[in-house]
């Protein structure tokens, strides 16, 4: 009798469970940690034509990103590049404006702004060695060393061993 009614209390628990209703809230893919909508004011989209291109957008918060460019030595192989310049501004989180203009082609990325870090000058006593560099290569001949000739390795040639089809045949027993 007790493990008819435990029996039965399981049977009851397990038809309680399955009977209440499932619910599935799938996890958001993006959480967004401010919920204030920044709306694009602005937007310009040129596809290419006859391999030029540009784009612009403004956003609600003041971020401006403009680009052109355009293909350079069209059809010939290993030679195309696209030239692109564009500029893009917005304001830091520390309330600084940042404005960055830029180009890229064959040669690579190249940015101006006034944030972007410089290096350092040059001391006065390298710049100095650097300008007398010139001068000392005219004064001193250079000796150049023979060229070297590369040595590779050739093998000996292979030992000769025993061939049965070239030595006499070997019999037993008899002379």
């Amino acid at each position: 009798m007790n493990s008819f009614l435990c029996s039965l209390a399981f049977a009851a628990t397990l038809v309680i469970v399955s009977a209440r209703p499932q619910v599935y809230a799938p996890a958001p893919a993006y959480v967004n940690q401010d919920p204030k909508f920044i709306p694009i004011v602005r937007y310009e989209n040129n596809p290419p034509v006859n391999g030029a291109y540009s784009f612009a957008f403004e956003t609600g918060n003041g971020i401006q990103v403009q680009e052109q460019g355009q293909l350079k030595n069209a059809g010939q192989k290993d030679a195309e590049a696209v030239a692109s310049q564009g500029a893009s501004a917005y304001t830091s989180p520390e309330g600084v404006p940042i404005s960055i203009q830029w180009y890229a082609d064959e040669t690579g990325y190249h940015a101006v702004g006034d944030h972007l870090p410089t290096p350092p000058p040059i001391p006065a006593e390298i710049a100095r060695a650097i300008a007398t560099l010139p001068k000392l290569v005219e004064e001193q001949p250079v000796a150049y060393a023979a060229p070297v000739v590369p040595q590779y390795y050739t093998p000996s040639p292979a030992p000769q061993y025993y061939s049965p089809t070239t030595a006499a045949p070997f019999r037993f027993g008899k002379k």
